[in-house]
């Protein structure tokens, strides 16, 4: 999940991988042609939803991860968490957690934030030996977030240093969801001058907003079974359950 700090939140600095694909089904069907490495093609071989599935009808995934740092060129992942959901129920007896050690070292903020030391990771696996079960459970899923910008470049580049091959997968981001929902607007400057901040963003900010409980944070299958309320509620609060994948993921 997110760091963060006094300021509030931290974003990673350098510039993200994030590709702009509007037909994942597409996407999909060609990287399953053209895909070099047997992992990865059978992943894509699962296919995806075409962007005009109803959102009831899509099969997703709540997933989070925890870093060292914020930039996936300099930092790993040491945990990920993920549980299946539709929009009856979350399926949290099926939550799966890995601690993992990661490709770089850990950062004292980064041990600060999600309690994970270095005895913790010491003989913890590397991505790599979890990865088959891993891709087996994203396959043919949206992935919910909140905050592409951690998930899919971390994700993309922990594959791609160990496998070769690009990693790309579509994400419903809640974050961006509510920014699309209640930062519409921006600051008159008469507001700003008054002190007057946007609202808020954060995960747990937002769950207040739909008086959701708070969680403690930083907990990968925690904040991903957080992030997959956040959606239902979102759903509950602002969607149609016709509503097209299309219009929510990106």
């Amino acid at each position: 999940m997110l760091y963060l700090g006094p300021s509030g939140l931290k974003r990673p600095t350098s510039r993200q991988t994030d590709p702009a694909i509007s037909d994942w089904q597409q996407y999909y069907q060609q990287q399953a042609e053209h895909n070099q490495h047997t992992l990865l093609k059978q992943f894509y071989q699962a296919g995806m939803v075409a962007p005009d599935t109803p959102i009831s009808d899509t099969p997703l995934l709540a997933l989070d991860i925890e870093t060292t740092g914020l930039d996936p060129a300099s930092s790993g992942i040491v945990s990920i968490g993920l549980l299946p959901m539709d929009l009856t129920q979350i399926y949290a007896s099926e939550a799966q957690q890995w601690l993992l050690k990661p490709r770089f070292a850990l950062s004292d903020e980064s041990v600060t934030l999600h309690r994970i030391t270095h005895s913790d990771i010491e003989q913890a696996p590397d991505l790599s030996s979890v990865l088959p079960q891993l891709l087996q459970l994203m396959a043919g899923k949206v992935v919910i977030v909140h905050y592409r910008g951690i998930e899919r470049p971390f994700l993309h580049a922990a594959v791609s240093a160990r496998l070769g091959q690009s990693f790309y997968f579509p994400v419903i981001d809640t974050m961006v969801l509510e920014a699309r929902l209640h930062r519409r607007k921006a600051l008159s400057l008469w507001q700003q001058l008054r002190g007057k901040k946007p609202l808020s963003i954060r995960l747990a900010d937002s769950r207040l907003r739909y008086g959701l409980p708070h969680y403690r944070p930083h907990h990968a299958a925690t904040d991903a079974l957080a992030c997959a309320e956040l959606f239902r509620a979102q759903l509950g609060a602002h969607f149609s359950p016709d509503t097209p994948v299309s219009e929510l993921w990106c």
